[in-house]
């Protein structure tokens, strides 16, 4: 069989293993997919360095980064075990098996993973194993077996030829010692180079001399294997959109609409937005992120559908009265709505993952007051649907912020990916320590017992967010007209507030920039400057200093372990 036969069998085969995969998946949980298991545990063994790294170079696309590769690699060795196939096609099928062991393995080490996960990583493998097998055969013309003995037959024959034409050249006297060990050196170079599956595209098992009658005839038949092939990949696309449609994706799209029409009106509103607080320049970042544009950084790589009927928060631990709520006592609650700005901890200074959000939602220090929170208690390890865990600071919760188990996002249901039906909201603390999405689980506990996802690599366990600032417009690199230029961005140190924005030009004095209105303390700030530029090439940087007097610093730090410092500077050139 020619290589690429091969290759194109063992293809095939993965691409079968993982429409089979994904099917079972989509009956027990998405997250079993073996890609999908593969790429978390991926995710959980990355060092801190290398996922600040992914996320600088990819950004938001770091998860469809992630996956494309797997399924590269995956795609890849499903090439060579088909390559391998051409020797023997239990060869091919004993590596599909080890990768279905692996894919299974790694489901297991989900944090929520239970004996059934590992059932699609199993089901795909057998069916690779299967689809390879049925390939090989339809390429051969036959059973495998026959094929086997009819190559080996093969090598008989040209060993006998061999040997005659030695004894054609010799005489009766035949050869030599040492031509007969080259004869013989010869014959099993050729057996070596020239494996079963290289031989002559027609040969007939047995066909040495005094083969019989009933010889069976084998040909490479390029046609069998091309409608085969087609059968597989059809029938790995039909079973991976079978999967994706028992996911519940769908479901869950259709309960967010049911939950719009049972959304109540917010008990505590929040003060209408004032009109000054976007100063709607071409190019500045508005005031409220549209959901579409919030930014998503999280570990899991398929988004949780989670069934709000089905939903229910927990909380216990070190608590006097342990409470479980279910999706509709939380609304039954008086709600509240709050303008709050999000963070990610690992923006770079400058960088994208910061949004802001009118959210609604219960109070959550009402609701821990009622489960009694304990006095040694000074943390709250809350837990994802998907097994992800952070620890928020019980002090900061329950100091008067508008900490919130939010249910709605700029007037909307949550969107699934921000963490549908329930996500915690919780204003001046990184996300990695107070956002958790599709909460289910609260346990008061202590941080020198328990750890969140993120601390034991490498990350500060309480994350209070730093006071910055970042320039909108011009972009670094922008060629702008000599002459008047405007310069805005946005600046933020929730809970804390933004007091000042700075503007410096080419290492010169600071220029205080004009600062837009806020409804609050929680919110990013928009700030605008008009500066006027000589030609030439210029550097524009930027602070911020906040309500409590604090002026950013312009030491550089990376946002490992606990945020990013520095000014953020940008390079133009006037013209």
């Amino acid at each position: 069989m020619p290589g690429w036969a091969a290759a194109l069998s063992g293809l095939v085969a993965g691409a079968v293993a993982l429409g089979v995969a994904q099917i079972v998946a989509g009956l027990i949980d998405p997250g079993a997919a073996p890609v999908v298991a593969v790429g978390g545990a991926m995710v959980d063994a990355t060092p801190a360095g290398l996922k600040e790294w992914a996320i600088r170079t990819f950004g938001s696309n770091d998860k469809p980064v992630l996956l494309g590769g797997i399924v590269v690699v995956l795609a890849l060795v499903a090439a060579g075990l088909g390559l391998l196939a051409r020797r023997r096609t239990a060869y091919g099928a004993l590596g599909l098996a080890l990768f279905g062991l692996v894919g299974a393995a790694a489901a297991l080490s989900r944090p929520d993973a239970g004996v059934a996960h590992v059932l699609p990583s199993i089901a795909g493998a057998a069916a690779a194993a299967w689809t390879l097998s049925r390939l090989m055969r339809r390429a051969m013309g036959g059973d495998e077996e026959e094929y086997v003995a009819a190559s080996r037959a093969a090598d008989q024959a040209a060993d006998q030829a061999t040997g005659a034409t030695v004894l054609a050249a010799h005489g009766p006297a035949g050869p030599s010692s040492a031509e007969r060990t080259r004869a013989a050196s010869v014959g099993e170079e050729r057996r070596t180079v020239e494996p079963g599956p290289a031989l002559p595209a027609v040969m007939r098992a047995g066909g040495g001399p005094g083969a019989g009658s009933g010889s069976a005839l084998y040909t490479f038949d390029r046609r069998r294997l091309l409608t085969g092939a087609a059968a597989g990949v059809a029938v790995a696309g039909v079973a991976g959109l079978g999967g994706r449609l028992l996911s519940g994706s769908k479901d869950a799209e259709l309960a967010r609409r049911g939950v719009a029409k049972m959304l109540p009106r917010a008990a505590r509103p929040a003060a209408p937005i004032p009109a000054g607080a976007d100063l709607r320049i071409p190019g500045l970042t508005p005031f409220v992120t549209p959901n579409a544009e919030f930014y998503r950084v999280d570990t899991a790589l398929v988004v949780p559908s989670v069934d709000p009927a089905r939903w229910t928060l927990k909380i216990h631990g070190l608590v006097d009265r342990p409470v479980e709520l279910t999706f509709a006592d939380l609304l039954k609650r008086p709600l509240t709505e709050a303008d709050v700005t999000l963070t990610c901890v690992s923006n770079e200074v400058g960088g994208p993952y910061a949004g802001n959000a009118r959210w609604l939602g219960a109070r959550l220090a009402d609701v821990l007051r009622e489960a009694g929170v304990r006095r040694e208690a000074d943390m709250l390890l809350s837990v994802s649907d998907d097994g992800w865990t952070c620890g928020t600071p019980v002090d900061v919760v329950m100091d008067g912020r508008d900490a919130l188990l939010a249910v709605a996002m700029n007037g909307e249901v949550l969107p699934e990916a921000h963490g549908f039906p329930v996500r915690q909201v919780v204003p001046g603390l990184y996300g990695y320590v107070s956002a958790t999405k599709w909460v289910t689980e609260i346990r008061a506990t202590r941080f020198d017992q328990e750890e969140g996802y993120w601390t034991p690599r490498g990350w500060a366990p309480r994350g209070p967010i730093k006071t910055q600032s970042r320039i909108d417009l011009p972009h670094d690199g922008d060629k702008v007209t000599t002459g008047r230029t405007t310069v805005a961005g946005v600046a933020w140190a929730q809970h804390r507030g933004v007091d000042a924005v700075e503007v410096g030009v080419d290492g010169g004095a600071w220029r205080q920039a004009r600062l837009a209105e806020v409804p609050g303390l929680d919110t990013w700030r928009q700030w605008s400057l008009d500066l006027d530029l000589t030609p030439g090439r210029h550097t524009i940087s930027v602070r911020a200093t906040d309500a409590t007097g604090y002026t950013q610093t312009a030491d550089e730090l990376p946002p490992a372990p606990d945020g990013a410092t520095g000014y953020h500077t940008i390079t133009v050139t006037a013209r």
